[in-house]
């Protein structure tokens, strides 16, 4: 009996979950013409914010605010960086190419420490169906930024942590982050959050990739806002 109230509860929450997925968050976010470039991306499991590696007219620049000589002297000539939230171990569990254990995928359901996921690309992320392009105002991107860099934990210096010095491949790797992971706070609700709290379209709750490329889609598909007339 209490297995079946168990099951019933369970399949009640994630009904719940993916049902935030079609309410839309500021779904008045209009494309802003000539804005910033960003993008969404996801692997089909994990979804990643990307930005402009250097962003001239809000003075962001990834490489100085990552503050290590190895990280400028590698990726100067990069124009794309990506950012992405998650938990730790199942972060360190994926290298190879593995999925991580059992152990490892049950105990990310419990607070859990986090790490930062930082990817370079050498040009802009081609569209397709795991990818959204999408034009934001100098104000979003402010905002965005300061959520991204909010994110990650600091040393005394202030300046981000490395783990190390390479990730899944030469082009990334992983920075202390703040905030526990647990089932309600996952890689996919960062994403989501972030987006949000810029003033950009996203879910009410975005348990999946899916969840967060639906809405930046649907943001994409909006005609642009219209600029007030000379």
């Amino acid at each position: 009996m209490f297995l079946r109230w168990l099951m019933a509860a369970f399949v009640a929450f994630m009904l719940l979950l993916m049902t935030g997925t079609l309410v839309p968050v500021n779904s008045d976010f209009r494309q802003t013409p000539d804005g910033i470039q960003i993008f969404v991306v996801s692997n089909g499991v994990h979804s990643d914010l990307v930005l402009p590696v250097r962003e001239p007219r809000t003075a962001t620049n990834w490489l100085h605010k990552l503050h290590d000589s190895v990280v400028v002297s590698k990726f100067g000539l990069y124009e794309y960086v990506g950012f992405g939230w998650g938990n730790e171990g199942f972060y360190l569990g994926s290298y190879g190419g593995q999925f991580p254990g059992l152990g490892t995928t049950l105990r990310a359901a419990f607070p859990s420490p986090t790490l930062l996921h930082v990817d370079f690309y050498k040009k802009a992320p081609q569209a397709g169906e795991r990818v959204v392009k999408l034009l934001i105002s100098e104000a979003q991107y402010r905002q965005l930024s300061a959520f991204v860099q909010q994110s990650w934990q600091p040393d005394s210096a202030g300046r981000p942590m490395l783990l190390n010095a390479a990730g899944y491949t030469p082009d990334d790797f992983f920075v202390r982050a703040k905030g526990k992971y647990y089932l309600l706070r996952t890689c996919n609700d960062w994403t989501n959050r972030g987006l949000r709290t810029s003033g950009l379209r996203a879910a009410l709750k975005a348990p999946f990739a899916a969840s967060v490329l639906y809405q930046a889609r649907r943001a994409a598909k909006k005609p642009p806002r219209q600029l007030p007339a000379d």
